[in-house]
């Protein structure tokens, strides 16, 4: 091995996190948890080696770090060419081409599902942080409350991590598809301790909870978006069954007051239009606002390892 190679594991993923410096945040956490993965089994299937030793027996199979963290740059590239979505071209422009095409961009209806989901699962992480805290600190005396407590704290990260996949596939933001690896064999209280300082420990906790108050106010815009505009543009639907309706002519009134004449209708239709189109802009703007918050939260930071 030359003077600069890694002698270490521990040095290895020094060198490589300096290698991916500028890289998405995301991207850094799975090249390290793979590499660390990767060196930590080969170095226990070697007993009899030392970890320099291990380092240069895969030096030609694993790759040296500036190779991984280029091989993770090409790949990553490769999957963002994939998932783009290609704009349509030789076609029409629709009419206000700028403003209305946001009905072209999946991100849009796919970021606007997330707001009205965003409820369900805010009511769930809230109430699953409240109790996990609440159960943990108040068993914290007895046998039972060390235990329940990393059960708590080990569900907490598989939910970050699913909550990632949910974000990026609803907004497209890349998130981490693999933990913050634990490190090497620690002692029991020594791997508490290293949980209790991970500072991501507490920000995944301030997210599930903070996702309450967020997701009430995303379904809110969501839903009163979705009523109103729907209900200007169907209006001459509505017009019609409530004045000539069967329902109409057997002392039924179903036509709401809010339609006036049937002057109003295309006024009313084209209001629709602009708020829907403006809710699904919205909503798009929305879920990439979150995805940016939610990765401030989810993902390690890059200067924290247990190793």
């Amino acid at each position: 091995m030359t003077a600069s190679a890694p002698r270490s594991i521990a040095d290895y993923l020094r060198q490589l996190r300096a290698e991916l410096v500028g890289e998405d945040p995301a991207l850094i956490q799975d090249a390290l948890y793979d590499a660390e993965e990767y060196l930590r089994a080969e170095v226990a299937a070697h007993p009899d080696m030392t970890e320099s030793e291990v380092l240069e027996m895969i030096a030609s199979t694993y790759g040296a770090p500036e190779e991984v963290a280029n091989a993770y740059r090409d790949t990553e590239a490769r999957v963002k060419a994939a998932l783009n979505t290609p704009r349509a071209t030789g076609n029409a422009a629709i009419p206000g081409d700028g403003f209305f095409s946001v009905f072209l961009d999946p991100k849009a209806y796919t970021s606007l599902f997330f707001m009205l989901l965003s409820l369900a699962t805010g009511i769930f992480y809230f109430t699953f942080a409240v109790a996990g805290l609440s159960i943990s600190f108040g068993c914290a005396v007895l046998v039972i409350g060390v235990p329940f407590f990393l059960m708590f704290m080990g569900l907490t990260r598989v939910l970050s991590l699913a909550e990632g996949r949910l974000i990026e596939a609803m907004t497209g933001e890349r998130m981490p598809r693999r933990p913050a690896h634990p490190g090497h064999a620690q002692g029991f209280w020594m791997r508490i301790g290293l949980m209790l300082k991970d500072p991501r420990t507490w920000t995944t906790i301030a997210y599930l909870l903070a996702m309450l108050p967020l997701g009430v106010a995303y379904f809110a815009i969501a839903s009163l978006g979705l009523t109103v505009s729907l209900s200007l543009i169907f209006a001459p639907l509505i017009a019609v069954a409530g004045r000539w309706s069967w329902l109409a002519g057997n002392g039924f009134t179903i036509e709401p007051s809010w339609i006036g004449s049937f002057w109003a209708l295309p006024i009313l239709v084209a209001l629709g239009i602009v708020l829907l189109t403006l809710l699904m802009h919205l909503a798009r703007g929305i879920g990439r606002l979150h995805a940016v918050f939610a990765k401030s939260f989810l993902v390690s930071r890059p200067g924290f390892t247990t190793a």
